[in-house]
């Protein structure tokens, strides 16, 4: 695998730019020309049976299809074998609904993978196991109690999110709507989606409307992230923030998505204080609105941690570290490398 994607840098050098769909797509094709049997990662499941939601796609999402399995001829027609192109759009639309993201101890994005027997999972937003990786493996493991016959669920998406959030995300994706005792009842709803408390309270089409502003400023971000600067980026974020803040209280899941944005552009540009101040403000109703043993919770105590020892405060450092070796010995296991430098930077301070 490693051969056929330098070969393929060398000839294109700087223009070299495959999307992480299209890099996964032609490494499951070079594998499948050289492994005609099922490989380890395939026990229950092979990668040719995987859904696909064909009959599902829109006319963009087969656009978007057809551009990536064009990108795939352009950067890799002299390394691999294709199949015909309507075998491609299966194999895309596999990968697309069945493809995991490989995230390092802060949920920093490392690639994309498929794991074959660990994709048979289905989705719950209230799951009882969750999927970390070590090395080129993924590794299940519980964080309630499973009784035997109990049905393992794993979880699709990020779970911080309102009821309807979730499932437009989930049906937009994977085609299906949530029935687990989290969508049904919507029982975190209201907190997830508080009201700043005032004597005069805003009515309902002024809630609406604000939910409307912060669900457009969360794709304005995402598009701005690849042609604004940093500190245009702030700006942007503490805009929406300001406007959003005059009907939502801060532990309102838009403002908390914004809050986030806005410290990990502080951390980009090492403004180490801003940072501190939005993380501050976000693991409080993290710790509230994901479930038990969240990585996203484990992630925001280890950034807390380590802009607490670099600001030298060393006593909120180890408390918050602490904090994600706690949540991370569950989801991680304790010998995972991770633990074993967290422990190591407690050790050295």
């Amino acid at each position: 695998m490693h051969k056929l994607e330098c070969s393929a840098m060398c000839i294109f050098g700087q223009k070299w730019n495959p999307s992480e769909t299209v890099r996964l797509t032609a490494r499951i094709l070079a594998k499948q020309k050289i492994h005609s049997e099922r490989t380890q990662s395939e026990k229950l499941l092979s990668v040719k049976e995987f859904e696909s939601h064909l009959d599902k796609l829109d006319n963009e999402k087969r656009e978007l299809i057809q551009n990536d399995i064009a990108a795939l001829h352009h950067f890799y027609s002299k390394h691999i074998e294709y199949p015909d192109n309507a075998a491609l759009v299966v194999l895309f639309a596999q990968v697309n609904c069945n493809g995991f993201t490989i995230e390092d101890e802060e949920l920093s994005h490392l690639g994309s993978a498929v794991f074959p027997d660990v994709a048979l999972m289905n989705h719950s937003c209230c799951p009882n196991v969750i999927v970390t990786y070590k090395g080129t493996l993924a590794e299940v493991r519980a964080v309630q109690e499973i009784e035997p016959g109990d049905e393992v669920f794993t979880s699709y998406i990020d779970l911080l999110y309102s009821t309807e959030d979730r499932n437009d995300r989930l049906r937009d994706s994977y085609f299906f709507t949530c029935d687990c005792r989290e969508c049904t009842t919507k029982e975190k709803d209201k907190e997830k989606l508080e009201i700043r408390k005032l004597n005069d309270p805003p009515s309902a089409e002024v809630v609406q409307g604000m939910i409307r502003y912060a669900r457009n400023m969360i794709e304005e971000f995402r598009r701005a992230k690849h042609y604004k600067s940093p500190s245009e980026l702030l700006e942007v974020c503490e805009l929406s923030l300001d406007k959003m803040g005059s009907v939502f209280e801060d532990s309102n899941v838009y403002m908390l998505h914004m809050m986030y944005q806005a410290m990990g552009v502080c951390l980009y540009m090492q403004d180490w204080e801003g940072a501190l101040r939005h993380g501050q403000k976000i693991i409080k109703p993290y710790s509230k609105h994901y479930p038990l043993y969240s990585l996203n919770v484990a992630s925001m105590w280890l950034k807390l941690g380590r802009l607490y020892m670099a600001l030298e405060n060393r006593t909120a450092g180890m408390k918050a570290l602490k904090k994600a070796i706690g949540i991370m010995e569950v989801a991680h296991g304790k010998d995972h490398l991770y633990i074993s430098e967290i422990k190591k930077e407690l050790e050295d301070h």
